[in-house]
């Protein structure tokens, strides 16, 4: 438990000053550090939500997470009341870019190691020391400080909250906001991991709420001028 929180410490701090380079340096980096982790403290597949056993299971519930973020997405960008917040800035891109930012850059860079991170390594460890709600609460609200420098990073970019982003005071509250989120994401991800027994339901779930948002922001960003 300790070893993993000191890499996720460091990791953090090292990604803040810019130290770990591509994302692909830094996705491997934390994947094989958080590997080493559950190596040094004997943990098996199935500590890990990785046997075999429960793949179907997670797949299943994973499946059922996707389904019900796509139905969330699709009724937020219907809505005029909440469509400006899934206008974000990153999704001024082409079709060639969105492609490789949904499978590479939220699959396997964002969502494979953060998922073996919390819900795999670190939710595993904590249920070592502790019952299953007290780890879920902990590794999630790990989760939700671990999202402070990216929050900080694209908080501008967004036209519904970026103008917030302009003050100190709105800073802060949109970091806390993120943290929030990102603790109940945290939540459900451990409850899917928990339940299933496998590390696949929160992976789809985690990819489907960074991809689908990303996708639907960028279905609704191109339709808007023909809407006009």
């Amino acid at each position: 438990m300790v070893q993993a929180v000191c890499v996720l410490v460091l990791f953090s701090l090292a990604r803040a000053l810019g130290l770990l380079g591509s994302p692909v340096v830094s996705a491997s980096i934390l994947t094989v550090a958080m590997v080493l982790v559950a190596w040094s403290a004997g943990a098996t597949l199935d500590d890990l939500g990785l046997g075999r056993a429960h793949v179907r299971a997670g797949l299943r519930y994973g499946g059922g997470a996707f389904v019900a973020v796509l139905v969330v997405l699709l009724a937020a960008a219907v809505i005029p009341g909440t469509r400006p917040f899934l206008q974000d800035a990153r999704a001024e891109i082409d079709g060639g870019r969105l492609a490789y930012e949904l499978g590479v850059t939220i699959v396997l860079l964002t969502a494979v190691p953060e998922e073996l991170a919390f819900r795999g390594v670190l939710l595993g460890a904590a249920r070592s020391l502790w019952d299953s709600r007290r780890a879920a609460l902990v590794s999630s609200a790990l989760f939700g400080v671990w999202h402070i420098e990216p929050t900080l990073e694209t908080m501008s970019g967004n036209s519904a909250v970026g103008s917030a982003s302009t003050t100190l005071g709105g800073q802060v509250l949109l970091v806390l906001g993120a943290i929030g989120v990102t603790f109940v994401a945290g939540l459900v991800f451990c409850w899917l991991r928990l339940r299933s027994r496998s590390l696949v339901a929160p992976l789809l779930a985690h990819a489907a709420t960074n991809g689908l948002a990303l996708a639907v922001a960028w279905f609704t960003l191109h339709a808007t001028p023909l809407a006009g």
